[in-house]
């Protein structure tokens, strides 16, 4: 066996918002990966406009230093829950990471997650605590960190990790708190001590895993993957072996590495280097490179199975195709089952209608962010409330549950304990700290987290924060009660007017304001009682000998409640339907006419 004593390649891991991109930011502009004239923003590894808004990691992202003669492959992870299935593909390419935990927050749902998954694929952990700067009690972290580290099963090797201390937005890490650092240095020399170099046969023939697909409109499809044996050259001929087994003969395009943030071509690559390699059009995720003469498929780590469903339909409101340039099924199918190339943990599924198709995903935010990039991508169309996905076990029927964290003030504690308590959570573990918060731990079923999230901000006063992951399948929990407020329905097709908004914001609260466009049975805000309410607000004040004209100025509008992407998918009833266009995000009934939607009740309620 041959080691490569100049290469290290890892993953950063951690919990959402514990401080991985930003720690990748330091290590690239302390290693001179910028020109020092070059203007660099926060967070460059967040190159997606939605990742940069909402502050979230969603691809996974390659990227490298060099260090004392060392190139070290730095992959910065997501730290969602629902964008596990990055992180599982991922570390097959690396042989260490980068355990990041939160000085003050400790060990959170996503942290156990990332990290089994490391443990279970025998990954050499160093332990970075990070955000130093902010506090916290750090001996009581690590003592966490060992804890979980013993409850997932480590090895004796994994247990003997090595602890550095950072502040990643400060720009520095030690060894020791009492030694004082102003650089990332400690954290990269222990990388390059406690991360094992890449083994393999160098002169062996050709063996590479392809754990990542981009595209780029100039070359097509670049695989992204390891060398585990042997070496390659561009425009060398190679076989890929399919998931199914199946072989297809091919030529390597280009060849390129990674240095900084781009992707440099190469002429060749050997044992552990981590490549992009374009030519191969038919290449995908979990597939393998070998040469013609000796073909032998790599095993790939299997990836967790959807947990959430919802319909994606093509919009057939009154206002269909005026706001979107993609609006057809072809387009809409086209689209969703180009996602499902590269991102493994989604499926797409067809329907008895050709205008329907039926996506399975880790979460709602794993579908809502494949819906925000359809409708900045042009497309139009709407859909379904999202639905957990059960399963029949020993005859029984199962479903997903999570592991569920709440960190609130204390006065809020039993708000949220009556809440998650009439929703099913179950709780586990209860902790206060010194600054006058709690955290809780439920179990709680995944489908009783739809719509609680908004809830939880509303009973906290936007002081709680939520965090979940999921936790496997168990017996099904029962029946939980349903949304306790019904909608405000649109009568008539027109636009709104303040005369006809003043009228219902009395019995509601309002999503939208005056002058908008509406259509029937579009949904424009939530009833103060359990019924829907059907109500004109395009209603015009009809003026007469007995009211002046300028009597509108005296009704005051409350200013209306504009619900997000998410926002909407929780809101939403079973007999209701989001509308997603470039422009707008419209709630609707999924039957329009009120006629029709009284007779579809009488015949539910007969049977």
């Amino acid at each position: 066996m041959d080691t490569r004593s100049d290469v290290r390649n890892i993953a950063i891991i951690a919990h959402v918002d514990h401080g991985k991109t930003t720690l990748v930011d330091g290590l690239l502009k302390q290693n001179n990966v910028f020109r020092s004239n070059e203007v660099v923003g926060e967070r460059v590894m967040d190159s997606g406009d939605i990742e940069r808004e909402r502050g979230i990691t969603i691809l996974a992202k390659n990227t490298a230093v060099i260090y004392k003669n060392t190139k070290i492959n730095i992959i910065d992870t997501p730290g969602h829950a629902d964008f596990g299935g990055e992180v599982e593909r991922i570390l097959s390419m690396v042989d260490g990471v980068v355990l990041l935990v939160d000085a003050v927050e400790g060990c959170m749902p996503q942290t156990r997650y990332v990290l089994k998954k490391a443990l279970s694929l025998n990954k050499k952990p160093v332990v970075c605590v990070n955000k130093i700067d902010k506090g916290g009690d750090v001996n009581q972290t690590i003592d966490g960190i060992i804890d979980l580290f013993i409850e997932l099963g480590a090895n004796d090797e994994q247990l003997d990790f090595k602890v550095i201390y950072a502040s990643a937005k400060q720009g520095w890490a030690t060894a020791d708190l009492n030694v004082p650092s102003d650089n990332l240095n400690p954290l990269l020399d222990a990388i390059l001590t406690e991360i094992p170099a890449p083994t393999g046969e160098m002169n062996a023939p050709l063996q590479a895993i392809i754990c990542n697909v981009d595209y780029d409109e100039y070359v097509g499809r670049i695989g992204i993957g390891r060398i585990v044996r042997g070496s390659i050259k561009d425009a060398e001929s190679v076989t890929i072996i399919h998931t199914d087994k199946t072989t297809t003969n091919a030529r390597v395009g280009k060849l390129y590495q990674f240095e900084g943030l781009k992707r440099v071509e190469v002429t060749d690559a050997k044992m552990g280097d981590i490549i992009a390699v374009s030519g191969l059009d038919k290449i995908n995720i979990g597939e393998t490179i070998c040469t013609p003469d000796c073909i032998e498929q790599l095993p790939f780590v299997a990836i967790d199975e959807p947990t959430v469903s919802m319909y994606f339909m093509v919009n057939n409101s009154p206002f269909a195709g005026k706001e979107g340039k993609y609006v057809t099924s072809r387009h809409l199918r086209a689209r969703l089952f180009k996602e499902i190339e590269t991102n493994v943990s989604m499926r797409v599924e067809e329907t008895d209608s050709a205008d329907t198709f039926k996506v399975f995903g880790r979460g709602e935010l794993h579908l809502s962010i494949l819906i925000e990039n359809m409708r900045r991508e042009g497309y139009e169309f709407q859909v379904s409330r999202p639905k957990v996905i059960f399963k029949e076990i020993n005859g029984k029927c199962h479903e997903p549950m999570e592991d569920l964290v709440v960190e609130v003030p204390n006065d809020y504690v039993g708000a949220i304990m009556n809440k998650l308590g009439a929703r099913k959570g179950e709780l586990v573990d209860m902790t206060a700290d010194d600054r006058g918060g709690t955290k809780l731990q439920f179990k709680i079923p995944a489908r009783c987290l739809f719509g609680y999230r908004s809830e939880m901000l509303t009973d906290t006063k936007g002081f709680g924060i939520m965090s979940h992951v999921f936790a496997g399948y168990e017996e099904y929990k029962g029946d939980i009660p349903g949304r306790t407020r019904g909608s405000l329905v649109v009568f008539e097709t027109g636009v709104t007017t303040q005369y006809g908004l003043y009228n219902a914001q009395e019995r509601s609260t309002l999503f939208i304001g005056a002058g908008e466009k509406v259509y029937e049975g579009e949904v424009v805000g939530e009833n103060s009682r359990e019924d829907d309410l059907v109500v004109n607000v395009c209603k015009l004040k009809h003026l007469t000998n007995s009211r002046a004209s300028g009597s509108d100025e005296a009704l005051k509008l409350i200013p209306p409640t504009v619900l997000s992407l998410e926002q909407c998918l929780e809101f939403i009833a079973d007999d209701e339907l989001v509308e997603v266009t470039p422009v707008s995000i419209r709630l609707r009934k999924k039957i329009l006419s009120k006629d029709l939607r009284m007779k579809e009740w009488a015949k539910t309620r007969k049977q």
